[in-house]
Formats: structure tokens, sequence, C-alpha cells
């Protein structure tokens, strides 16, 4: 079996998810607007452009889990599920997927995103495998913090060779579909890495490379 590996946001689905979220939680009233809006706005420019400070994103990113009960937030979640992301949910990345599925390749989602808004998503590909960031979660309470590393850059590929530890996957024949330059480390990792509806930065690497560019958007 070959490990096929997905990025979620931009990739998996047309639009980035945790800026969505955070432009539903301004819309519905959750938080300040005049204050999260802009503030968000400015960190997915910076997630573009390489200059996020993934650490600062997570304080705010989080902050808005650990105000509210689990029972609120998946009522919200389910919300943004029907109305935010279930518009954006690509065929042909749906096709894709399952053809890995008949080659019988193993399926798995690795996303800098936090756990909490993408295990969902995923679920909705039919993919069991998930490496997400993944926020801290005591006495039914979000904390704020996360547990480990920020799925995200380098840490990708740390939480992945973590994961392989602890199955019997290796990276012999491994594809690994992303749209983002920041995903530089894990495709430069795999034997057939795929550029998916990049960005300037990583389709000029990729043409470079002479990898593989495809588009999932129609």
């Amino acid at each position: 079996m070959t490990l096929a590996i997905f990025d979620l946001d931009n990739t998996l689905i047309a639009d980035d998810s945790d800026y969505l979220w955070g432009q539903f939680l301004v819309d519905q009233g959750i938080v300040d607007r005049t204050i999260y809006e802009q503030i968000n706005a400015q960190f997915y420019e910076d997630y573009k452009n390489g200059t996020l400070d993934m650490l600062a994103f997570l304080r705010f990113a989080l902050k808005p889990l650990t105000e509210h009960p689990l029972d609120q937030l998946y009522v919200w979640r389910e919300q943004f599920l029907a109305e935010i992301i279930t518009p954006i949910l690509l065929n042909a990345a749906k096709e894709l997927v399952e053809k890995h599925r008949a080659q019988g390749d193993t399926l798995l989602v690795i996303t800098a995103t936090n756990r909490f808004i993408t295990a969902p998503i995923v679920e909705r590909y039919g993919i069991d495998n998930l490496i997400a960031t993944t926020p801290e979660l005591i006495n039914g309470r979000y904390t704020g913090e996360i547990i480990g590393v920020p799925c995200f850059q380098s840490g990708k590929v740390t939480l992945l060779e973590e994961w392989l530890k602890q199955t019997d996957e290796t990276l012999q024949g491994s594809y690994f579909y992303s749209d983002s330059f920041n995903d530089l480390p894990l495709l430069k990792l795999v034997d057939n890495p795929v550029a998916v509806d990049p960005d300037d930065k990583l389709r000029h690497f990729s043409e470079t490379q002479e990898w593989k560019i495809l588009s999932l958007r129609g």
C-alpha cells in the first residue's frame, strides 16, 4: 500500500477553513467585528506571504474556543459546516481521494488548521486518518493551548514522522498534494509531490523541479 497525503485548505476544499471559521465567528456576532476581522485578515495575509507567526496566530484563533461550552461550540460548528464548508467541497478532490482508495492506498490529511475545525471536514471525504494542530481540552473546556507542536511547515514533517512510527506505513511511493509553498518541507520528503492549484511561489518551485501540477477547481 502507498500513503496518499492531502493538505486540506485550498487543496481538498476551495478556500481556507481556518480563515473562514474566523469570519463565521465575526458574522455571527460571536466575536467583536471591529477587532477580530482585521486581525484575522492580517494573519491570513501573513500565511500567504510566508511570514506567519504560528504561535501568535494560535493564541488568537483558539481563544474563542475557550470562552464557550463545548455544546455551544458544536452547534456553531455544524452551522459553519452546513453554510460555509459544504459549498466549497470539491468534486474533483473527492474523485482523487476515491482513486487512491480504489488503489488500496492509505489516505491521510495533514493540515495546519486545528482539529476542532478540520475533523468533521475530513470525515466528509471519508478519510479516517488526520494529523492536525490539536487544541488542548481539559475537563470539557478548551484551554487555548495546543498539544505537541503546530502542524505547520516543518511541524508537519515532525508530526508525520511520529505518526509513521505508530503505524506500519512508510513513505515509499508516497504522494503529497498541497497548494502552498509553506508545505515545501513535506513536499520535498515524499516520492510524489503534487502541487494542487498552487500559489505563485509553489508553482514556480514546482516548475523548476518538474513536479506535477494539478487543478481540482474544474
